[in-house]
């Protein structure tokens, strides 16, 4: 089974299992590039997010769903500087993705390595890989 990123009504897919979640209303939101990785026994979800603090992040599962956002504004006494364009200071993002049954969500670990951010999430014993099975000719 795979690991889906979360639909969104407001966009359409020639591939209905992968479409991103954006909040297009926040102006500061960029969203961290993300890798999913399948191993045998567990997912892997990776975003790239250098520069930010483990208490940056938020994770959640709720109704299936796993939700990675984080909202950092800094505080800046640049007052009187006339920003011609600013694209750093205030950082936002939120991405979901849909977890499958065979996940067991109590087991979903998080941890936060030189700009990398990788959540585990550890597949229940039926989804893993079943040895072949020989089958006699009688």
């Amino acid at each position: 089974m795979n690991l889906l990123k979360r639909q969104n009504p407001a966009f359409t897919s020639l591939f209905d299992d992968l479409i991103f979640n954006q909040d297009w209303n926040n102006q500061n939101l960029s969203l961290p590039a993300v890798n999913i990785i399948e191993a045998d026994d567990h997912f892997d979800v990776q975003l790239a997010t250098p520069g930010m603090k483990k208490s940056d992040f938020q994770i959640e599962v709720d109704e299936g769903v796993l939700i990675i956002s984080s909202e950092t504004v800094t505080q800046s006494n640049e007052t009187e500087t006339s920003f011609t364009l600013k694209e750093f200071g205030n950082h936002s993002f939120k991405r979901s993705f849909n977890i499958p049954d065979t996940i067991y969500v109590d087991k979903i670990t998080a941890a936060y390595k030189e700009g990398i951010l990788t959540v585990s999430l550890p597949k229940k014993e039926e989804a893993l890989p079943q040895p072949k099975k020989l089958i006699s000719i009688n």
